[in-house]
């Protein structure tokens, strides 16, 4: 990819920053077709920002307003004007435990992705991993979507699938969807960066993934 341009990322977390790292050494293999060009955090001692500085990257915190769940008017356009000011293509969200919503999707239009932790449309929200097993399903795994306006409605750009094991916990059933979440995001980011993603309506077509 030397002679080529690479999609750009803006990695958003508030938290450790596992699948920021897992996207960071992917993004460090010969002929990747995608770099992290900032990573930016809501929460000043997140781990996902030391992880980042370790590996060279730019990394920021910026205060995410007075709201608990979203950000205000004043961080929304901070948020918007650092990742314009990367030349962001794509923005990836990595555990970043803040609704976007307003100026932000209509300037990252079909341009901000997330990874949730079950098989959407299934156990949306918080704690998915603990949902499945409450509800008793065989079969649970993680989804790459696009972000919209809704809570985890976005159309869905990859899948894969996790066995629920009889003797699971919600920590073991989290451990093995982090461990394909950490597979899955970078293989969907490279889909996208490639252009084999096409976008019609609620489908995004060009990725087919199995059980891991």
């Amino acid at each position: 990819m030397a002679d080529e341009k690479k999609l750009r990322l803006g990695v958003l977390g508030s938290g450790k920053g596992s699948n920021m790292v897992a996207i960071a050494e992917a993004a460090s293999q010969q002929d990747c077709p995608f770099e992290i060009a900032v990573v930016l955090a809501d929460v000043a001692e997140a781990g996902i920002l030391a992880r980042a500085r370790e590996r060279g990257l730019d990394a920021e915190f910026i205060a995410p307003g007075r709201f608990r769940t979203k950000l205000d008017d004043d961080a929304e356009r901070a948020y918007i004007e650092r990742l314009a000011a990367a030349r962001v293509d794509l923005v990836v969200l990595a555990g970043f435990m803040r609704i976007l919503k307003g100026e932000f999707l209509r300037t990252f239009e079909n341009r901000v992705i997330n990874i949730h932790p079950s098989l959407l449309p299934s156990f949306p929200g918080l704690e998915a991993w603990k949902q499945a097993l409450d509800y008793g399903v065989k079969v649970t795994g993680c989804t790459v979507h696009l972000v919209d306006h809704g809570v985890d409605t976005g159309a869905i750009i990859a899948q894969r699938t996790v066995p629920v094991l009889d003797a699971d916990t919600p920590a073991s059933l989290h451990e093995r969807i982090q461990q394909a979440e950490r597979s899955l995001y970078p293989a969907a980011l490279t889909a996208f960066a490639t252009g084999r993603v096409k976008i019609e309506g609620r489908r995004c077509l060009g990725m087919s993934f199995g059980q891991v």
